[in-house]
Formats: C-alpha cells, structure tokens, sequence
C-alpha cells in the first residue's frame, strides 16, 4: 500500500494535529463543519520528516502526489494552475502540530507569472484591477524572494522608497496600475542580479520551491531555539498547508482581518479583532494602515458581520477555548482562512480558564490543564510595556536565566550598583560572572547581565531566589570592566548608559524600555486553589534568607526543601569571622571564629523558622569551597589581611594554598566536616537551637529539623558527620529538658550515592537530590562552561535541551529513579525531594511525580509554577 502524504482539507478532522499540523487539522475540521473554508491540500509532518532522512529531497512519490491533489483541487474552485483565462492563485503555509512563531513566513499570490498577470487584466480592464493584479504580482515576487530564496528584504523596500521618492508621493497606495508594473519590472532584475537567473515563472516550479522551503523553515537558528524552549521535538516535522487564494484587496467590497472570540490580553467575553477594507492578510500586521475595530464590519457590511459572529459563536463553543481566526471577505463573500486556540497574555488565561467553568463549557481539570504554568512568571514579575517593546530592536541575546523585564543604567560592580541605587538610580549589573561576593550589589540591581554562566550559574541561581531578573552567557559581549564600559552588536555601553533585559527570552536591547508593574487577579486564587486540590506532590521552596522565605510562602510554599547554608556568610561582619575561620592556624582558633558565627547563623534560622510558621525546613549544611570565601585580587588581599590581623603574605599563602584545578570536585560538602568537624558542631547548634527557641514561643508548630550532609558518596562518609551532628543535637535537647525530633538526611548528587542508595538509606532518612551537581557529574560537563559548546550540540541535533534547565530524564532521571526505588527498599518511609533548579521546570516536575518523589523545591517565584505543573502531572496520571 502506497504511503499517503497529502490530504485534502475534506479528507481530515480536528484530531488529525500530528498528522496534519495545528493549521491543517483545524481547516480540516472547519470544512467538516461546513464552513466558508477555500478548499486546499495539507502536505504532512511525515513528508517532512522523510525529507529529512532522503536528505534533504522531496521524494518522487511525495511529488507524484502533490501533482495529484494540485489537480483535484483545480477541479473543486474550477480554475487551473498556471492557465492565464481562468487561474489558480494559491498561498502556502507551514504548520506544525504546536504554534511555531519563527517558522517560515506565508507565501501569498504563487502561480503569477507574465502570461496569468495579463491574462487576468484582458478578462476586466478596469485600471483598479490592473493596480490589483500587479499588486498582487509585486507583493509575490517580494515574498518569494524574501522567503523561498533567502534575499534582502529590506533591498526590496529600498526599491519601492526609491520609486515613490521619483514620483514625489508617500505611501503604496499612492502608486497606480503602471507603477505597480514598473515594481515588478525592478524586483525581477534585481532577483536575476542577485540569482543569477530569471525568477521562475513556472507555478509548478514556485510551489515545489515554496515547500521545500517550509520544510527548511523547520530547522532554521529561529525555530530550533523556540523549539528548545518550549520541549518541541525535532521529530516531529511540520505540514504545509496549500490553499486557493481569496482577495481582500479586489475592491472596497472587500478587505481582510484577524479576530478572538474573546480579549487576549483580559480574557473579556468580547469579540476582539481589526480588519482593513481592500487589502490583504500582510497589511493587517504590517501597520502601514490603521485598520478598523471589528464592530465598525456591522456598519460597513452587516451581513458578513453576522455571518462571522455566528462562526466566532460556533467555532469557541465547538473547540470550547478562546479562538484566533482570520478571515478574508472578497466581493461581499466571507472566507474562514484559520482558527486555532488563541495565544493570551497569563491573565486572560486564568480569566478565560476560570469563566469557561462558571459558563459550564469546561471542567475543572480541564482548566487546570489548559494554563501553561511558565506563563504564570508574567503575572509575578515586572514585565516590559507591549508597544514599548514593539518600537525596540535587541542588540543582543544571552540565555534567559531568570524571568522578568528590567530597565536601568549600567554599572560594573556590586560597590557601584548600591552607591548608584542608593541614589535612587535604577540600576542593571553587567559582570563577566557574578560570585558570592556580588551579593550586595545582585539584591539592589533591577537586573543582572553576565558574559559568561549558564542556567545554574551562580547568577542564574541567585537572580532566580530573588526574583530578581537575569540574562546569562552573553558570549557575544566584548567587556571592558576597568575601564567602566562594554561593547555589543558594534557598539559601546559605558556606566551610566540605560539598557534593558528581557529574563524570559534572554533579549537585551539598548536603551530604556518601560516596564509595568506584575499583578495577581482574584482569578490566581481561585485558579490556583483548584490546582492545590489536585496535585499529590509537595511544594517546597529554595530559600536562605526570612525575605525569600516570606515570599515564597506568600507564593503557597510548603516549607524549604534547601537552605544554602553559606549565602548567610557573605554579609557584613559574617564574611570577616568566616574568613577568620578559613586561616585559623589550629582548632581553638577555627572554634573561636566559629562561635563569633552562631549567633547569625542561629538568628537566621530563628527567623526562618517564624517566617515558615511551622512548615518543615531543610538546612543544607556548607557546601562550596573554602575559598570562594577569600579575596582574589592584589588589592583586596592586602586590604582584608590588615582586618584578620595577619600580613598579605600570610593571606596570599592562604589562598593559594586553598586552590583546586576542579574546585567543584574538591575540598567541599561533607568533606569539609570530615576535615573540621568543629563546623559541623557549630551549625547543628544553631539550627536545634534556633527549633527549640520557635516550639518554645509556639508550641503549635512542633518543629523537627532536617539536618542535610551535601555531597555524601560513601555510607561511612555519611556516618562520620551524622554522628558529630547527632552527639551536639542530642547534648543540646538533654540539656533544654524538652522534647524535640530531629532528622538527618543527604544531597543525592553524585552518581555514586545514587548507585548506591540503598545503603546510605540505613543513614540518611530522607534523600534530596541535588540534580545540578548530578547532572553536572553524571553528564562530565562544567555547568558554567557548558555554555561554551553546548551550542554546537544543538545544532547537530546531538542533545534537543540544555540539560540544566530541563532534566535529563533518560540519563540523570534513571539514576534518581534508582536511587528513589532502592532508598525506599532500605527504609519505606524515607522522605524523598528535589532541590536542584529541575525543582521549577514542568517538564521535570511531572517526572518527579511519576516516580513518586514526596517533594520538588525550586526558587521562590517559580513555587506558583511547580504547584501548577504538580497538578498537571496529576491529571494526566489519572488519564
């Protein structure tokens, strides 16, 4: 049996989307439904896919079979290709079964050529329509070029400037019938120059090009970024929709527009939408003319109106969502050209979810399923102003590390950022990398901009715990920190200069675009209770301050499944027992250094603690390298010794002796409490003490701590500083006379401990899975230099993701699915979470639920997120 690669529209209905594409499959069901749809042919996903594997080569039969249908469909609209009496015009459209902005641009008017162009105009010698016919031809020639062949766009408006500049006129409507002609004249000569050849005026030619091209359009540097962002396999293909052409630029009986069935950016039951009278699809978007409202079409022509309000009526309540449909009227005769489920901002969306169940069209699942969680980040961050950003054009681009708009002056330390906001000046920190020592000058920036970093780099994670907006791994940025400027797309930012970043797609642009304030509508709670009733997996959050812990339970966090225990040692006079700790030359001058430390530390958790009201806390004991704690340059050196009371030498010995060729392999996590133990002391006193002090003024809360050793790959590892923490808890309880429980639990993150789980479960009583340093460890990969090649393995189509950002659930997900099932087989009620940054990102989520982990942790503003995607996971889990 011979494959079958093309449809007509007749041929398929709305469950066809993998087959036909999101485009096709909803034509298709739109002339199932008997509406006013041109009637045309879809190429499948499978075409494209064998394209792909032929390498790159429509095959024979793909062929045999577009020439078929091409026949069929001159049959239906009783015209023929390339005939110039009675000619078939057609548009071509890629369509991929998800919406794919970046995909190939709409090819309009192919099958002009010379002979069909003057053919038509015998047939009605009205000038109007020679301007029409020519328009149409330009306009045609100006796509394909632009589209299909890869010219200058631009060239193509240069042109048409350049003859209306000659005529001494200002807009395209101003050129007549003879123009339009000399337009046509002057893009073929320039395509022979450019070509080398003469534009092809074989229609058959034009269309075969025009698919190919659609299916190129798949694997453009566009569309496989919108691709890795959005979890769309590479697999999949896309479908090419070909369609008769309709005319909304005929005459001034006729016009074109797109329309919702309800308002996209307040999800208001209204019909939303504009047309324009006498033109086509482009002009609509292109802004050249200001087009009408769509209730001014019930004055201009009332019967199409009613006709098309009928259609908006029957097609929402049909697909039950909110529909983006566009439609052409020629000659008084209304064309459905598409509908699809409408794109919304976040608050439409829970707007649209929460009133389509009042209106009793969906169930609650089903609203819950609808809302895509990453759109939730639109309503808790700052976001730049819509026609701001429309007049904007980026300078560049980076990794989108952490979501929000932010708009501020530049400066190139974290002494900079808070003298200039000190001042009241909005500032953006632009460094090579960002370290702990940055901290001060991260908390009062607008936004942060790093050269280099990834998802999980130290910028990445702090920006994304404050909420704070961040672009990552802006390779492209030559900088110039000394000398207070940077240079991008060619051109200089100096200190003081305004720029903007956008933390959701990773765009920076040069100059100020206004952003508007982030809110939450009385529908977030109810959307979001209806979310909590359905999910199993708890929400905890990542947080090591009382501000991020008080946010994040705003934001329905169930406790704290990470507190980085060392980001509370880089403020003020902590940093300087810190370091008074780290160049003690014996124990009691490491003790004394420490118990200058307890009181913060102790404080902190205090804090917390009352902040969490009860809710359980997770206190990852420290785990970076000694010497992220010590000053790096000259300077600085000379400077902090004179505080130690010790000389530069001394302290430039120190920190050399503390460097590691791979430090995140070295001398951290448990092995520092192998070493000093005394660290360890000092921290489990803190935290029980810290419990004690809260169950004592609420005794309501019944606090049990959960004391985590990071970075254990060996069960007696885990043992030697589980019994340092429990001999000091157990001192300290005895010695309060009251009751208090306590755990002692590990970070899975390196392959080892996942391998062998179910022994380090007869120690540990809860597991947390540290998958940043997992996946840093299982993959070989630096996290922060990753960034360097990673690129190159997508575009080989060697990995689809970066695997910080979305957990590898083939490679590093076997080994927390081993680790899960082996830890349970020791110990069946051991406590099972994630607290990598995968502990916000949906895709890994609903993986964490599938294998039955107890809870995810991720940063504060990405908790709404996580709850989102827990109850997704659980709606498809009872499906």
């Amino acid at each position: 049996m011979v494959d079958k690669y093309v449809y007509l529209f007749s041929e398929g209905d709305g469950s066809m989307r993998e087959l036909l594409g999101g485009k096709g499959a909803n034509l298709a069901e739109m002339v199932r439904m008997g509406m006013p749809v041109p009637q045309g042919f879809t190429v499948t996903t499978e075409a494209c896919t064998r394209y792909y594997d032929d390498g790159k080569v429509i095959g024979d039969d793909i062929l045999a079979q577009i020439e078929e249908y091409l026949t069929k469909i001159e049959a239906i609209n009783h015209k023929a290709f390339g005939d110039p009496a009675n000619p078939l015009l057609v548009s071509v459209r890629s369509g991929a079964r998800a919406s794919m902005p970046g995909m190939m641009d709409t090819i309009l008017n192919l099958g002009l050529n010379d002979d069909v162009a003057a053919g038509m105009i015998a047939g009605n010698p009205d000038p109007a329509f020679e301007r029409f016919v020519y328009d149409s031809y330009r306009r045609f020639i100006q796509m394909f070029s632009d589209v299909v062949m890869e010219l200058s766009k631009k060239r193509f408006e240069e042109i048409i400037d350049e003859l209306k500049e000659k005529k001494g006129v200002k807009d395209d409507i101003e050129l007549d019938a003879a123009d339009m002609k000399n337009l046509v004249a002057l893009f073929k000569a320039f395509y022979k120059k450019e070509k080398g050849v003469d534009f092809p005026a074989d229609p058959k030619v034009q269309l075969l090009e025009a698919v190919k091209a659609v299916f190129r359009s798949w694997d453009n540097p566009r569309a496989n970024v919108y691709r890795r962002m959005n979890e769309i396999p590479y697999s999949w293909g896309t479908a090419v929709n070909v369609q008769p052409m309709v005319y909304g630029n005929l005459n001034n009986n006729s016009g074109t527009g797109v329309a919702f069935t309800r308002d996209p950016a307040t999800g208001e039951k209204a019909l939303f939408g504009e047309y324009l009278i006498n033109a086509q699809g482009e002009d609509v978007v292109a802004g050249v003319r200001t087009p009408s409202k769509i209730a001014q079409l019930e004055q201009d022509m009332p019967e199409v109106y009613a006709q098309f309000v009928a259609i908006a009526n029957k097609l929402e309540n049909h697909y039950r969502d909110m529909q983006d449909m566009e439609f052409t009227i020629e000659n008084k005769t209304l064309y459905m050209l598409q509908t699809r489920n409408g794109k919304r901002t976040a608050a439409a969306a829970l707007r649209i979810a929460v009133d389509l169940v009042r209106e009793g069209m969906i169930t609650e699942d089903e609203a819950v399923s609808r809302v895509e969680p990453q759109q939730l980040d639109a309503l808790l961050h700052p976001q730049f102003d819509a026609k701001a950003l429309k007049a904007s054009q980026p300078i560049g681009q980076g990794l989108a590390a952490s979501p929000g708009a932010a708009c501020g002056r530049v400066v190139f330390t974290a002494a900079e950022a808070k003298a200039w906001a000190d001042n009241g000046e909005k500032v953006i920190l632009v460094r090579l990398e960002t370290s702990p020592d940055d901290i001060e000058g991260m908390a009062v920036a607008q936004g942060i901009l790093t050269v280099r970093g990834g998802m999980t780099s130290h910028a990445a994670v702090v920006a994304r715990g404050m909420g704070t907006c961040c672009v990552s791994g802006c390779g492209e940025i030559t900088m110039h920190a000394a000398n207070k400027y940077f240079n991008l797309g060619g051109k200089d930012y100096k200190e003081g200069d305004y720029i903007s970043l956008d933390g959701s797609t990773g765009k920076i642009y040069g100059e100020a675009v206004p952003t508007v304030e982030a809110s939450i509508s009385g529908d977030f709670e109810v959307f979001m209770a209806w979310a909590d009733a359905r999910r199993t997996l708890k929400v905890r959050t990542n947080a090591d301050n009382p501000r991020d812990t008080a946010q994040a339970v705003k934001f329905g966090a169930e406790g704290i499944g990470l507190c980085r225990t060392e980001h509370m040692f880089f403020e003020g006079e902590r940093i300087k027992s810190m370091r008074k700790m780290i160049v003690a030359k014996d124990v009691e001058a490491r003790k004394a250094a420490l118990a200058e430390l307890l009181p913060y530390q102790q404080g902190d958790f205090t804090a917390m603690y009352e902040a969490l009201e009860g809710r359980p806390m997770t206190v990852r004991f420290l785990d970076p390298p000694l010497h992220e704690f010590l000053p790096q340059k000259e300077e600085e050196i000379a400077e902090i010794a004179g505080e130690l009371g010790i000389t530069a030498k001394e302290l430039q010995e120190k920190v050399e002796s503390l460097h590691e060729f791979n430090p995140m392999m070295g001398h951290r996590g448990c092995r520092l409490a192998v070493s000093y133990p005394e660290i360890a002391e000092m921290q489990t006193t803190a935290v029980i003490n810290a419990a004690l002090a809260v169950n004592a003024a609420h005794p309501d809360y019944n606090i049990v701590p959960e004391i985590m050793i990071p970075l254990v790959g060996e069960i007696k590892e885990l043992k030697y500083v589980k019994d340092i923490v429990t001999k000091t808890a157990d001192a300290l309880i005895a010695a309060s006379g009251k009751e208090l429980h306590y755990k002692v639990g590990t970070m899975i993150e390196i392959p080892r401990a996942a391998l062998l789980a179910d022994e380090i479960a007869q120690e540990a009583e809860f597991f947390s899975f540290g998958t940043n340093d997992l996946t840093q460890m299982t993959f070989g990969f630096s996290r922060d230099d990753a960034g360097a090649f990673l690129d190159a393995y997508y575009n080989a189509k060697i990995y689809e993701n970066d695997p910080f950002a979305r957990l590898d659930q083939n490679g590093v997900g076997k080994l927390v699915q081993m680790a899960v099932e082996n830890g349970r087989k020791t110990r069946p009620d051991i406590k099972l979470g994630i607290c990598g940054e995968h502990g916000g990102d949906p895709s890994s989520v609903k993986f964490c639920h599938k294998i039955g982990l107890d809870y995810v942790s991720c940063s504060p503003f990405r908790v709404p997120i996580a709850r989102l995607a827990a109850a997704q996971a659980a709606i498809a889990g009872k499906k």
